[in-house]
This record gives structure tokens, sequence and C-alpha cells, in this order.
């Protein structure tokens, strides 16, 4: 009896130790929903939406799906599923889609075909772009949350404030060499 006591005891102290890791995830879907619903109109039809949604049980089975597989991906690939997405942007230089995958950027240009892929590193909070050859050129480097390191027309990278400041800085040290003159 002694026995079944300690295994009893090791298993409530397991399950309970794994709702304290403090992983509750992002609520992708659950989040993307409401933001939908914030910009379906004016608050009255917001509030209208809400509830409605609250009695069809749309935010319930998005919570659910969030909580049983969304957030479990999440916690153990360290990728949100629901970051992958696709985007059109039309621009003066034509048409180009956006493909996110959570980890980067794939841009390709609709009249050529020609991609070009920007990617995060998480550990050296680094955004690079992969060339056709796969070598990989960084440009921008993450410092803490006020200051980043960016490459220059010269090939150095020097660091910048996160700023209106920063941006102005950086566009004068890239400024091409005969416009500086100018």
């Amino acid at each position: 009896m002694k026995k079944y006591k300690i295994a009893v005891a090791a298993i409530l102290l397991a399950g309970t130790s794994l709702t304290f890791t403090s992983c509750i995830g992002s609520f992708a879907l659950t989040n993307r929903v409401l933001a939908w619903n914030k910009q379906v109109s004016n608050k009255f039809v917001n509030e209208l939406v809400f509830f409605a949604f609250w009695i069809l049980p749309v935010y319930e089975v998005t919570a659910l799906a969030d909580v049983l597989v969304l957030n479990s991906i999440e916690f153990w690939s360290g990728n949100n599923p629901m970051e992958a997405s696709v985007k059109t942007i039309d621009t003066d230089h034509g048409r180009y889609l956006v493909k996110c995958d959570g980890k980067g950027y794939d841009i390709i240009c609709e009249a050529t075909g020609e991609k070009t892929r920007l990617d995060f590193n998480f550990e050296t909070q680094t955004w690079s772009v992969i060339t056709s050859e796969n070598e990989v050129v960084p440009f921008m480097t993450f410092i803490d949350s006020n200051h980043v390191k960016m490459i220059t027309t010269d090939g150095d990278f020097r660091t910048y404030e996160v700023s209106m400041n920063g941006v102005m800085a950086y566009q004068n040290d890239c400024r091409m060499p005969e416009m500086a003159a100018k």
C-alpha cells in the first residue's frame, strides 16, 4: 500500500510540474480571430460579432485548437505554424509574393520568378540574405532593444540606434559617394 501511495504521489508531482513549465504558447489562432474581429467595422458591430463568436463557439474551438495542437507544436518545434503565410505586394517595380515560414521570408518577383530569401537566426539575432549560390550574407544584427549593427555600402558593420535619428544616420552613411558630393 505504501508503494502505491508513493507511485501516486510521483505521478501527481510529475503531472503538476508539467502545468508549471511556463509554456502557455502564443495562442496565434485565437489572436488572429480576435484581430480579424477588431477590424470588421465599428465598435458596435465588433461587439455583436464577439458575442456571436462566443455563442457559436468559434473562440472556444480556436482556443482548444491552440491549447491542444498549435501551442504544443510551437513549444516542441520552436516555430508557430500560424506564422506561415503568403502575401502579395504591388510596387512600382512589379508584383511580389512574400512567403513567411516563421523563420524568414521568400520574396518572389511574379514577372521574372527571381527569388530572394531573408532568414533570421534566433541564436545570433541576425537577419541575412541567402544568395542564389546559397551564400549567407548577414545585413543586420540586434545588439539590444535600442541598437542594431547594420552593414554599410563599404561592407563594414556599424552600430545604429533604433530610432528616427538612427535611420537618418544610416541613410547618410550609406549614401553613394557621388550623391554625397552634390
